[in-house]
């Protein structure tokens, strides 16, 4: 047996029990769910087969639309909002002492805080009574633009994103730094010589050189769109009317609310199945040779 032979195998070795942990705790509970979609059940008690009626009522019902539809804003507000400000961020941390402090307070803040907090938070800030938000429109004589923001079906799926983008910032940044710090100098000084600007740079140089964990970075978006709960739970609980009602609320209280477990694990099975969907069709959008 070869060195590289033998190397391969200690790290088949090595690997063995996080992949065995993987499959138990990820890849069994996956097949297990689609397995109790076909079934009506209650959690306790016998379970009858139904074939694919929890499947059919799932994508027949409206609240599963309404649901997807606010989850494809969360993922256009991740994607759009998070990565480039991430970007953004990272640059200025490479580049410029004066807004390291800044940033680092802002953006890692949420980091060390779990959702649960965060949202308890932003529930304040956007309170309509007491919260900051409304208290500095009317300082700055904006009355008019004060609303109850999260009992206002029109604005509160909107007034939802702002915390979503600002708590998961700092992940993407740190993943930026670390890709922007494997760029090689002699790169950098080659296009310094032959005069390109920052923004051609930019473009031409450091995001061919980060693509790859730039697409990282939006599958990462996406699969966690497609899973937020916690914050938008403790914020609003799906309301009102199910106007901020996500695929994992959605499944949430039609499994443990209304114990429907067998049309919950549908949705669920429905939700992996969307998210690989648009993870492939964003990863194929991407695809691009920079060479």
């Amino acid at each position: 047996m070869t060195v590289s032979a033998r190397i391969r195998g200690f790290i088949t070795i090595g690997l063995l029990p996080a992949l065995v942990l993987y499959l138990f705790f990820v890849i069994v509970p996956i097949f297990w769910s689609a397995y109790y979609g076909f079934f009506d059940w209650k959690g306790i008690g016998a379970a009858k087969f139904i074939g694919l009626d929890n499947y059919v009522e799932v994508f027949k019902d409206p609240i599963f639309w309404k649901s997807f539809k606010n989850n494809m804003l969360i993922v256009a507000a991740s994607v759009f909002g998070q990565v480039p400000i991430a970007l953004i961020l990272a640059l200025l941390l490479m580049k410029s002492t004066f807004f390291q402090r800044v940033i680092r307070a802002s953006v890692f803040m949420p980091m060390v805080l779990s959702s649960v907090v965060v949202g308890i938070i932003w529930g304040y800030i956007y309170h309509p009574q007491i919260g900051i938000l409304n208290f500095l429109l009317d300082g700055v004589g904006l009355d008019s633009w004060k609303k109850a923001w999260l009992s206002d079906p029109k604005v509160s799926m909107y007034a939802l994103m702002v915390p979503i983008i600002w708590n998961y910032i700092g992940p993407y940044m740190i993943m930026f730094i670390a890709a922007l710090q494997n760029i090689s100098p002699e790169i950098e000084d080659a296009a310094q010589l032959d005069g390109v600007g920052p923004v051609r740079k930019l473009f031409a140089v450091t995001l061919p050189m980060i693509w790859d964990t730039v697409k990282v970075a939006v599958v990462l978006c996406i699969s966690g769109s497609l899973k937020a709960f916690d914050l938008i739970y403790v914020m609003t609980g799906g309301g009102p009317a199910h106007s901020t009602e996500l695929l994992a609320s959605y499944m949430y209280n039609s499994t443990f609310n209304v114990y429907r477990f067998g049309f919950g694990s549908a949705i669920s099975t429905a939700i992996i199945i969307l998210s690989l969907i648009l993870i492939v069709g964003s990863q194929r959008l991407m695809k691009r040779d920079y060479r």
